[in-house]
């Protein structure tokens, strides 16, 4: 129970642990992304040419400094509020305008790159369903085999016309395979509802 002289430092640690649970939040949102094997699988089979697997280390890396940035502001805070220290509250102050202004940029490379991950994940998707429909390499029937199982989908649709044979060796069988659920478009819906939660976290 407070004191009157303790109630402003009590009042202000739900607020400071609310920042806590948000840094604690996105830390688990950014192990999630990088270690996810949706997102692990296209990372995996990417080319060094393709922009995915920079784009996926770069999330990690910034959601963790985030994170650690969030949780050390707020636990700052909490002892500055304690402690009733100019010094501490000042440090805390500066670490979450450090969050704040790395937040500025995520947010303007979200709206002016909106596409970018999207289209990286489905270029992978594509060379690597291509290397298979021409047959060119078993190894990269099992990647897609491994794809098809983690999105729950089946192939896509060819201007070719000629994916019959594809995706009757590397479809799950089952109701993903007799409905045929286009793999680019699982693929899309995915992501965007995962980048929707992430920048509304």
């Amino acid at each position: 129970v407070c004191t009157q002289q303790e109630l402003l430092p009590c009042k202000s640690l739900p607020e400071t642990l609310l920042f806590q649970l948000l840094g604690l939040s996105i830390a688990t949102l950014s192990t999630v992304t990088h270690y996810g094997l949706r997102f692990t699988l296209i990372s995996n089979v990417s080319l060094d040419s393709n922009a995915y697997r920079v784009i996926h280390h770069t999330a990690f890396y910034f959601g963790i400094c985030l994170s650690m940035t969030l949780i050390l502001a707020a636990l700052l805070s909490s002892a500055a509020t304690v402690r009733e220290s100019q010094c501490l509250t000042a440090m805390g102050f500066f670490c979450f305008a450090l969050a704040f202004c790395g937040l500025i940029p995520a947010a303007c490379w979200r709206y002016t790159h909106s596409t970018e991950v999207e289209d990286s994940m489905m270029d992978v998707y594509d060379f690597v369903y291509e290397e298979v429909r021409r047959n060119t390499s078993s190894f990269r029937r099992h990647e897609l085999t491994a794809i098809h199982e983690a999105f729950l989908c089946c192939g896509k649709h060819s201007p070719f016309g000629d994916t019959t044979s594809v995706e009757s060796k590397t479809c799950p069988p089952g109701p993903v395979h007799d409905e045929e659920q286009d793999c680019l478009q699982e693929i899309q819906d995915f992501l965007k509802k995962h980048m929707d939660f992430a920048f509304s976290l």
